[in-house]
């Protein structure tokens, strides 16, 4: 199937090119503890070797870095670091990497009275310096709190473009246009919306696509897949991830998902209609990756989509997240979340905390709090 992309410009990451009529790039995430060398490299070595065009590690300490300084030395894949709140770890790293990630809504966990534009300035001339690209990455949970408190409550897709489109604008104003923007949500149907507004305002902005925290196998990949299906179909979209969550020995299952999609859309093999709107439980779960703060966090996972079988007529949605990054913001909309630290669950019901609970006992107050969801939703009928 022949498809008309985007007219995106083109974007040079270490080996390969984005954007244009360039091939779409498939990319993956290290779960491994960046601080540890041997592990990581070699899982940025099966990822490569499974077709990863790009590999992103994530650093959030100034050992994060000297880390990945020495991983750089040991691949000669295309990486990207994904600096999390940390912007300045970027003059550490921004000489071993390809590609520089930022979120605008984590620019001020650091150095809070100094404005966002200067932070973003800072990247840009260290990425200009070391031959870098860069990717502003928009999170559904991790808006920057000044402009989601600029809309309606309600409105989870605005607050994103208008952060994409104002960084956009600043970074051109720069003179830096060797970016891409990325807009993901956990609900496949915002992603869709969310890009589509994005790629008709800026639709020479490369866009990587992906649903976040789209959860565990075979789940994970029906919800991304119906995302791109509907992007990639129309044009949208220039580098993509697959966002699993599966133990290290099988992270290159989103390089091979990955692939899949992208060929069955080339093929035609595609769903005419999107309906996304079931009726019927909705877990959602982040992608294992380096900032998970205890491994226990994918058997959790998996242990919570086995428990609650029993309730899956109900219009429920559970989000189990694997660190404080992601946690206690992305578990806000939906209607039980648990956020996973070190050596506690946190247990959220809404954006109302309930309590830290130990691993092995997380799962019963979960099915508490379910039954009690269930009771009153069955009460309101």
């Amino acid at each position: 199937m022949e498809i008309e992309r985007n007219p995106t410009r083109e974007v040079t990451i270490g080996s390969i090119v984005i954007g244009g009529q360039h091939p779409l790039a498939v990319q993956s995430m290290t779960a491994t503890a960046t601080q540890d060398i041997d592990a990581t490299v070699q899982q940025i070595n099966a990822l490569q070797a499974a077709g990863a065009d790009i590999v992103r590690v994530a650093v959030d300490s100034q050992r994060d870095a000297d880390a990945l300084v020495e991983i750089r030395k040991q691949t000669k894949a295309n990486l990207a670091v994904d600096l999390q709140e940390n912007y300045r770890l970027a003059d550490t790293v921004g000489p071993c990497v390809d590609k520089i990630r930022y979120n605008p809504g984590h620019l001020y966990h650091h150095e809070r009275d100094k404005p966002w534009t200067e932070k973003v300035a800072w990247l840009a001339a260290i990425a200009r310096e070391h031959d870098c690209a860069m990717r502003v990455g928009v999170n559904c949970g991790s808006v920057d709190p000044a402009k989601k408190g600029e809309f309606e409550p309600q409105d989870s897709v605005t607050p994103m473009l208008e952060s994409a489109w104002e960084h956009c604008r600043f970074l051109d104003d720069l003179g830096f246009t060797r970016y891409c923007v990325s807009l993901k949500d956990s609900d496949p149907r915002k992603v869709i919306d969310v890009n589509q507004r994005f790629a008709e305002h800026r639709p020479d902005v490369p866009l990587h696509l992906g649903v976040t925290e789209a959860g565990l196998p075979p789940d994970g990949i029906i919800k991304t897949r119906i995302a791109l299906e509907q992007l990639v179909s129309r044009g949208i979209g220039d580098t993509l991830r697959v966002s699993l969550t599966v133990s290290n020995e099988r992270k290159v299952e989103e390089i091979e998902a990955g692939r899949q999609i992208l060929s069955d859309i080339a093929s035609g093999r595609v769903r005419s209609v999107v309906d996304y709107g079931l009726e019927t439980l909705n877990i959602i779960s982040c992608p294992s990756c380096s900032r998970v703060e205890n491994e226990a966090f994918i058997e959790l996972a998996e242990s919570v989509k086995e428990m609650t079988q029993y309730a899956q007529k109900y219009a429920i949605t559970i989000a189990v997240m694997g660190c404080r990054v992601n946690g206690p913001g992305e578990t806000d909309d939906a209607d039980l979340g648990l956020w996973c630290g070190p050596q506690y669950v946190n247990l959220k019901r809404g954006e109302q905390t309930i309590g830290a609970y130990p691993y092995d006992t997380i799962l019963d107050q979960l099915r508490q709090e379910l039954d009690r969801l269930i009771a009153d939703r069955v009460s309101q009928v």
